[in-house]
């Protein structure tokens, strides 16, 4: 079984800032990644504009340097590959991580691959794992997809976009513009106000035209093969339907948090405790990095706010390794 001191749950911008940190430290570490570098930044949309300018991306002062201001989701993946490969990170690929449990003064980490043993535990997961669910009949249909990648997969036909969000808006936008027939579906009584100000006025004045046909304050109650069928202030209505993304927004793996021993808090935003100082969590030896510390506030944290998470937590990591060797 190999060993490491930190071992970091999260191949994403935090996890890999947190890598850097341990390294130039001086710390062992490894990065174990479910899917490939960056994973949650490879699923977002192939033409995703970030809402953060490029040096708010960058991480451990290494430039990112991006055609426009605000980086694009191509631009990102490559400065992220850049940085794991030009410094030669610890990071195994495709390797998720099952299980987290102590074990004697540190803790046993298995993934689908292998044991390790850890000194300490960063998890830098994020929430982009488990979306938020419609709950109603035919969800489960292939036509029905809560990510959204490529608008040309949409061209002529008939989409109904389920969101309010940055994510929801974007797709709407793009798949119209590729020919699809766009329905949008919000609860609220509005497009989102933190949809990135240069979109906003965009997709408004579509739906105002009369391109796009938005149903506010409106539900999903059913999806069928050829149609979905909406709750509306005005009573139900049935449109003819190809495809349905449900954007919606996704949440952290609760779960996972749980099966450590992290306490959430009981209301809707099952924040998890930690110290803001150390970000160590309520299990001694385990913390946390990035957007998995908002609960599901996960408008909350970003890339450019808890960059600094690797430097608390690396530095609290030493502090008691140092206060240890004192006794």
């Amino acid at each position: 079984m190999e060993h490491f001191r930190v071992v970091i749950i999260g191949g994403g911008p935090i996890g890999i800032a947190c890598a850097l940190e341990a390294k130039q430290k001086g710390l062992s570490y490894v990065i174990l990644e479910k899917g490939p570098i960056v994973n949650s930044l490879f699923n977002y949309p192939i033409n995703m504009q970030f809402f953060s300018s490029s040096e708010k991306l960058e991480i451990d002062g290494i430039p990112f340097i991006s055609k426009e201001a605000k980086p694009k989701r191509n631009e990102a993946l490559e400065y992220y590959r850049r940085i794991v490969t030009s410094n030669n990170l610890n990071i195994r690929l495709f390797e998720k991580v099952e299980k987290v449990e102590a074990s004697g003064s540190g803790f046993t980490v298995r993934s689908s691959k292998q044991e390790y043993s850890a000194d300490k535990v960063i998890v830098a997961t994020g929430f982009y794992d488990l979306p938020n669910t419609l709950d109603v009949p035919g969800e489960d249909l292939p036509k029905v997809s809560h990510y959204y990648k490529d608008p040309h997969f949409y061209a002529s036909q008939k989409l109904a976009v389920i969101g309010a969000s940055n994510s929801a808006i974007d797709a709407a936008l793009e798949c119209w513009r590729k020919g699809a027939e766009v329905s949008l579906i919000i609860r609220g009584a509005e497009v989102g106000q933190r949809v990135k100000y240069w979109v906003r006025p965009d997709i408004i004045n579509r739906i105002e035209e009369g391109s796009i046909k938005a149903y506010y304050r409106s539900t999903v109650k059913e999806i069928k093969e050829s149609e979905i069928i909406i709750n509306t202030p005005e009573g139900e209505v049935t449109l003819e339907n190809d495809f349905v993304l449900a954007l919606t927004g996704y949440k952290p793996n609760f779960e996972f948090l749980e099966s450590m021993g992290i306490e959430l808090s009981d209301d809707e935003k099952r924040l998890p405790r930690y110290n803001p100082e150390t970000m160590e969590t309520n299990v001694p030896g385990i913390y946390l990095a990035g957007v998995i510390c908002g609960g599901m506030e996960t408008h909350k944290w970003f890339i450019e706010n808890s960059r600094v998470h690797a430097q608390m937590i690396v530095d609290d990591i030493l502090r008691k390794k140092a206060v240890a060797s004192e006794h």
